[in-house]
């Protein structure tokens, strides 16, 4: 008898094992060659509109979704595997297992802090990410972080790379600021620096504020 109970409760061990290392694979499950569901819907949806993606959005992993992949994962600092892990999942803007949708957010926004300004004061680095939560807020934005921020000729930070260097602790700070409601801007939309602009339409946007190098505007 002694010898069936423990039988028993060596398989109930190894049932609950199982369980788990598969809960844990479930949780870090990847979108590659051959996914097929809404999880591939949003990564080609949101790709195409960023201009890396150019097939149809018909929710199949192909070798034209794992070539965007690619592409986005060179662009940012990434692996280039073309497959769609947690850490490429969070660039994206997609939920990935990996983390809290608050805490990617504010990653995502301490990064193009940080990339965009760096070196100006706190004030100005909360202004940044403002203007970010200002366009997800705005109709004539994508309303999500990721969506804002990887927008195509949106950010100088995405184009050159800034928005890949290690991120400051202030910024992490302001994006928390940020998404906590503190709007240094009063709404803008847009900013810019005088010094280097060289649009002529951007120099047209009414102007609400000055902070350091930059110019807020609607």
């Amino acid at each position: 008898m002694k010898y069936i109970s423990f039988k028993r409760i060596s398989v109930i061990v190894l049932s609950l094992i199982i369980s788990f290392v598969f809960a844990e694979s479930s949780a870090f499950a990847l979108s590659k060659i051959g996914s097929r569901g809404s999880e591939v819907t949003n990564i080609q949806t949101r790709l195409k509109n960023w201009g890396y993606y150019s097939g149809s959005v018909d929710g199949i992993y192909g070798w034209r979704t794992s070539n965007a992949v690619k592409e986005f994962q060179r662009k940012n600092g990434l692996t280039p595997d073309g497959i769609a892990g947690p850490a490429t999942l969070s660039k994206i803007g997609l939920p990935s297992g990996s983390s809290k949708s608050n805490s990617k957010d504010v990653t995502l926004l301490a990064m193009v802090i940080n990339g965009e300004a760096r070196g100006e004061s706190y004030e100005g680095q909360v202004a940044v990410g403002a203007v970010v939560l200002n366009r997800v807020r705005h109709s004539s934005f994508p309303n999500t972080i990721a969506g804002v921020i990887y927008q195509p000729g949106a950010f100088t930070a995405v184009d050159d790379g800034q928005i890949n260097v290690a991120i400051q602790n202030s910024c992490f700070n302001a994006a928390r600021d940020a998404l906590n409601g503190w709007d240094p801007t009063g709404g803008a939309i847009y900013y810019y620096n005088p010094a280097t602009a060289t649009s002529s339409w951007i120099w047209s946007r009414p102007v609400i504020k000055k902070i350091g190098k930059h110019v807020f505007c609607k």
